[in-house]
């Protein structure tokens, strides 16, 4: 079905309005004479020195490269910098004339431009949105077109558009939702236990007792296989519909006095498909215990179970079998799987489209044909007026979709559309679900209606979810939108903001928020080389991860200063990182706070794993990749981007030369050097960690060096050790010798990656990119932040009270 004209009108119109912003031109009256005197000898057509020309530099800063270069003058001149010292400097008059009457006119272009720009749901919103009104849950995101970013960010108005393709996708989607949450049943299915054990499997008949070992109770898996069987068990596995089910895992560690730790997932047959993890668990030696999760299984997926941490060192297994192999194993006695759980029945989208409606199966004309498994139930609506019958129901799904009360005048436009298709011969469901279609492709669901200004109630209930939950606003926050009670200034908002932040959906804020900041959505964009890493697994990699967002979780729910995140006391990781860190006293799979010995070089996410693999290429580290991202991600910095023409600096693998070598030569170029002595030295500060986040005294190389003799999984590394790590540098004059001391320089201002984070959290929070208009804001955030402790927590909730947040 094509998508409704009127839907591409509005669209375009829209889109029209956005484009048409007015001009806004620099003041000039009172700049000019300042330029004239004090810069226009340096930056003409003639000298452009710093690549300024004053004569060519536009002065409508509407045009955001505009804009940014009269900022970028603004600071220079405020700071100090420009005119440089050998120049002749201006008064205090003069600067103070030029600074405010170039301040007002950046504010005033900035504060009208920002309100111009509409914000679209992004793709996990969108996702989040439909599973969350229709209570499916499917990965909706991943069929729509990538959402474009925004230094990091893919939440912005700005990169959000919208093309005609991209609606097509989202009638496809909206198509996927509704198949998903309309039933066709007439009962609640019924849950079913299945119970499998490897012994009794297929792939137990071929494999014992050359790789697993057969016992009375079960079978013995003892390591990780690298093909097939791979863990799988297939009479575990769902043949019915998708859904949520409960894993139980009953075993114990076997020949072993020590918990044996494996991965619980799913896997099919199907070429390409993803193959989830759930997560990984231990089970003890001795008396068998049972590990329980309920997870989401796709259809025709299959349980899979793989050990991790053991290994058949010498191929004992290999060349002799199971028999009697005395080296740890893990006994599976057997798993069960129980579902589908359904909470809810019908599902709650279901209710939200049909209530009040006579909705009845079409009895087939043989009775007996309901007793077939092949039987499809059919329906139909009965209605004596279905145009006056379907108006109070578009109304309930519009106000739930538009995330605020739909009157009779918004929803006209959808019920005639039910009465066209009504006249052309559709049914009155299809018609409906026609109408619910349009709505859900509409400018009011793709869009956050946001007017310029001072929010109201209902945009801001959809800001506020939307930054805490990812998602529409839930009915006790819409209640209070409904009441007027969050745009009054008192203290429903707080409230709110507390009650959001504890809800189990701020996991997502988590996620969506150190995705964006910290650029874990690129954990998996590069696979480290195995000859320099052959440490690194899945194991490794998805305890990276959960150690970022756990650390982050921590610093929320305990309140603890923002300071952590540039170095703590402690860090929140699992036995494998700990491993890793080089952390004694740790055992097991599960995620806890960790008190850090004095010597560690930990601390801080600059020291994450996850942060440290994102921030390289997965064979070399490069200070200017990591040093690029501290400076943004930390210090709030954005540097200038390389000139064209000049080549980048690519690390010398084979151990012959240090990156800090290639990087001072690489600077001895004039259109380098400025750019590079801001870049490099935080990337140098990073260069004790190699590309996994493992600390390093040398380089690892594959050709010159000295060889290593270390084992892992039972195999010799190859790598060798080469050139040492020098991670000294000097950042804005201060000098610092390692890791440690850069990171007490950052902390020794604490304003500034307080104000880095806020400004992170309200360009996430409010959907756009920050701009001179919000400088005096987020001083004030910060300075409010220091009197009450620096906590994440009250850092959020300022966000939230901010006049950024509250205002478009």
């Amino acid at each position: 079905m094509n998508l409704p004209r009127s839907l591409i009108a509005l669209l375009l119109a829209v889109a029209a309005a956005v484009a048409s912003a007015a001009p806004a031109p620099l003041a000039t009256e009172k700049l000019e004479p300042f330029l004239e005197t004090h810069c226009i000898d340096c930056h003409d057509s003639d000298l452009n020195k710093g690549g300024l020309d004053l004569d060519a530099l536009g002065r409508d800063i509407k045009d955001p490269a505009t804009m940014a270069r009269w900022v970028r003058i603004q600071d220079r001149v405020e700071s100090g910098d420009m005119p440089p010292a050998k120049k002749k400097r201006p008064t205090g008059a003069e600067l103070i004339a030029f600074s405010e009457s170039l301040s007002e006119s950046l504010t005033r272009a900035h504060a009208a431009s920002k309100a111009a720009v509409l914000r679209r749901l992004n793709r996990r919103e969108y996702e989040n949105t439909l599973n969350d009104l229709f209570g499916t849950n499917l990965k909706l995101a991943a069929t729509l077109p990538e959402d474009g970013l925004s230094h990091g960010f893919d939440n912005l108005g700005e990169s959000l558009s919208v093309s005609l393709p991209q609606m097509r996708a989202y009638l496809d989607a909206v198509d996927q939702v509704l198949d998903a949450a309309i039933e066709k049943r007439t009962e609640r299915p019924k849950v079913e236990v299945k119970r499998a054990s490897y012994a009794d499997s297929r792939e137990g008949k071929q494999f014992i007792p050359k790789l697993w070992k057969k016992l009375d109770d079960g079978a013995v898996v003892f390591f990780k296989s690298q093909g097939y069987p791979s863990g799988m068990l297939r009479d575990a596995n769902v043949r019915g519909e998708s859904g949520f089910y409960k894993v139980r895992v009953t075993g114990y560690a076997h020949q072993s006095d020590k918990p044996v730790t494996f991965s619980l997932g799913a896997t099919t047959f199907a070429r390409g498909a993803e193959k989830p993890t759930f997560g990984y668990f231990s089970l003890p030696p001795g008396k068998p215990s049972t590990v329980e999760i309920e997870a989401w299984i796709e259809q025709r997926y299959m349980i899979q179970i793989e050990p991790v941490g053991i290994s058949d060192r010498d191929n004992e297994i290999r060349k002799n079998g199971t028999a009697d192999y005395a080296g740890p194993g893990l006994a599976i006695l057997h798993v069960e799987l129980e579902g589908p759980i359904i909470r809810e029945f019908p599902s709650r989208g279901h209710r939200l489209i049909f209530d009040g409606l006579k909705r009845t199966e079409i009895q087939p004309r043989n009775p007996n044909d309901k007793k077939k498994s092949w039987y499809q139930p059919k329906f139909e609506i009965a209605a004596a007026s279905p145009a006056e019958e379907v108006r109070p129901v578009l109304q309930r799904v519009a106000t739930a979709a538009f995330r605020r009360p739909a009157d009779a005048a918004r929803v006209e436009p959808y019920a005639k559309l039910f009465e066209s298709e009504l006249a052309n011969g559709d049914t009155f469901e299809n018609a409906l679900r026609t109408a619910v279609r349009a709505i859900l492709c509409s400018p009011d669901f793709l869009y956050l209606r946001e007017p310029a200004g001072r929010l109201d109630d209902h945009a801001l209930a959809a800001r506020l979810s939307y930054f805490l939950t990812r998602t529409t606003p839930d009915a006790e926050l819409l209640a209070a939108a409904d009441a007027g009670r969050l745009a009054n200034g008192g203290d429903e908002l707080p409230r709110q903001t507390d009650r959001l932040l504890n809800n189990p959906r701020a996991e997502r804020f988590i996620a969506d928020f150190t995705d964006a900041w910290l650029d874990l959505r690129n954990i998996e964009f590069t696979n480290p080389d195995q000859k320099l890493f052959p440490e690194f697994d899945e194991y490794l990699l998805y305890s990276m991860v959960r150690e970022t967002r756990g650390f982050f979780a921590t610093l929320l729910k305990e309140n603890l200063d923002v300071a952590n995140f540039v170095d703590s006391d402690f860090v929140f990781i699992n036995d494998r990182l700990a491993g890793h860190y080089e952390i004694p006293g740790v055992a097991g799979p599960e995620f806890r706070k960790v008190k850090l010995p004095a010597d560690s070089p930990r601390g801080g996410v600059m020291a994450h794993a996850s942060v440290l693999k994102v921030s390289a290429n997965g064979t070399t580290t490069s200070p200017v990749l990591r040093g690029t991202w501290t400076l943004e991600r930390i210090l709030g910095i954005t540097p200038p981007p390389p000139p064209p023409a000049v080549p980048g600096v690519e690390p010398d693998i084979r151990g012959a030369q240090t990156i800090r070598q290639l990087l001072e030569k690489h600077r001895s170029m004039a259109s380098c050097k400025g750019c590079h002595q801001l870049i490099d030295p935080p990337g140098f500060a990073l260069e004790s960690f190699n590309p996994i986040g493992g600390h390093r005294e040398r380089y690892r190389s594959i050709g010159a060096g000295d060889r290593v003799n270390a084992e892992v999984r039972g195999r010799r590394v190859n790598y060798r050790l080469g050139q040492p790590v020098d991670d000294s540098g000097e950042i804005e004059g201060r000098a610092f010798a390692s890791f440690d001391e850069f990171k007490a320089l950052v902390n020794s201002d604490r304003s500034r990656f307080a104000r880095c984070l806020t400004e992170k959290l309200l360009t996430f929070a409010a959907g756009r990119e920050l701009g001179f208009s919000d400088r005096a804001e987020v001083k004030r955030i910060v300075a409010e932040l220091e009197k009450q402790g620096g906590g994440l927590r009250d850092l959020v909730r300022l966000v939230v009270r901010s006049e950024v947040f509250r205002e478009k």
